[in-house]
């Protein structure tokens, strides 16, 4: 994919100035904002992680090899919300069914991404998971410029031998906390669907749909859909 994008500077050089401006200002804003929402949070983040290592034995953080820019490997920060050591196979055949299957099974309440109702979750995970605390951590991702803090869904190296050549466009761009699709219906989109504006976010990006995004995903972290 580096090539690719090479190859494209070297035919449309102001583009490409375009984008590389739009680059820089994006990671200045990820780095200002990251820093202070770490800052301002901290003592969020310090109850949290303890209410985590109480809750069930196991470290307050979970970490995660997933795909960055470039399909590059980066460990992924998150609080844990399940219990130590669980076994991620009803994960995985949850999404191989979303990706694969044209209508997957039904047998119980499921989330887009997630399962619902799902043993393996702790009860402070399940309140971490609908405020979207569990991603905090991620900050941490973002100033070091693994994560952005708008950009498509960090995926597993699995799921992405799964996707289609459009939707790997994902991996020009470094991955998101929140996104596009996390503004437009979440959990009430199908996962290809979730994915096609993944891929939409990645030919539309501009700091000012960043910023519409940022402000889009205040009602969601109180629980409330966007609209």
């Amino acid at each position: 994919m580096a090539r690719v994008m090479t190859g494209r500077a070297g035919r449309h050089r102001a583009p490409a100035r375009r984008v590389n401006g739009h680059q820089a200002a994006k990671r200045g804003l990820d780095v200002v904002l990251a820093a202070l929402a770490l800052a301002v949070l901290s003592p969020v983040l310090l109850v949290v992680a303890a209410a985590v290592r109480l809750s069930s034995p196991g470290p307050a953080i979970f970490r995660q090899e997933r795909l960055g820019r470039y399909g590059r490997t980066f460990v992924l920060l998150k609080f844990r919300t399940m219990r130590a050591g669980s076994d991620d196979a009803p994960h995985r055949a949850y999404v191989t069914g979303l990706l694969t299957e044209p209508v997957p099974s039904a047998t119980g309440r499921r989330g887009l991404y997630k399962l619902v109702d799902d043993p393996r979750v702790t009860g402070i995970g399940s309140l971490l998971r609908r405020t979207g605390l569990d991603e905090l951590p991620q900050l941490i991702n973002v100033l070091r410029g693994e994560m952005s803090l708008v950009g498509p869904r960090p995926v597993l190296a699995w799921e992405a031998e799964l996707f289609d050549a459009p939707e790997r466009t994902r991996f020009l761009v470094r991955p998101g906390i929140t996104g596009l699709w996390q503004v437009s219906g979440r959990s009430r989109l199908s996962m290809r669907r979730a994915l096609e504006l993944d891929a939409e976010y990645v030919r539309r990006q501009r700091l000012s749909l960043d910023l519409w995004i940022l402000w889009r995903t205040l009602p969601t972290l109180l629980g409330r859909e966007a609209s």
